[in-house]
């Protein structure tokens, strides 16, 4: 497996873990009452740093782990690579899009923010998870 592979897993499971802490947060602060008027930012840029900080550790340790393969990219790398970034891409957009609509709606920022999050999310997993089948079936031929 090369170093960008691992990577990906890694991102890929940072997004994954930091999204479902935040949903538990989230949902155990709400008691019943408007999901809306939930302290969400503080569990929200939590959640972010810590996703950002385990997955640079999490990339440090397996530079550590495996020395040989760091920094080595080829061309099959960057192609994985630039795929995966196009195609989670078009969650960003989406999001985007939604968080515009909202905004324009005037609904409350709890929404938009976690429209934007969930967005980031989407990405980073629709992304990795694109990255991870290219590295085990292959670039698909257009």
């Amino acid at each position: 497996m090369s170093a960008l592979e691992k990577r990906a897993w890694i991102r890929l499971g940072t997004a994954i873990a930091a999204y479902a802490t935040y949903l538990a947060l989230i949902l155990i602060r709400d008691d019943g009452g408007q999901l809306a008027e939930v302290s969400y930012v503080p569990a929200l840029l939590w959640t972010i740093g810590g996703a950002i900080v385990a997955s640079i550790v999490l990339d440090i340790l397996v530079s550590i782990a495996s020395p040989r393969e760091t920094g080595r990219a080829d061309q099959r790398d960057r192609e994985i690579a630039r795929f995966g970034d196009t195609v989670g891409q078009s969650f960003v957009v989406i999001g985007g899009v939604a968080a515009l609509l909202m905004a324009l709606l005037e609904l409350p920022y709890f929404w938009i923010a976690n429209a934007v999050y969930l967005a980031f999310v989407l990405s980073a997993v629709l992304g990795g998870i694109a990255r991870l089948v290219a590295y085990r079936r292959g670039l698909p031929q257009w």
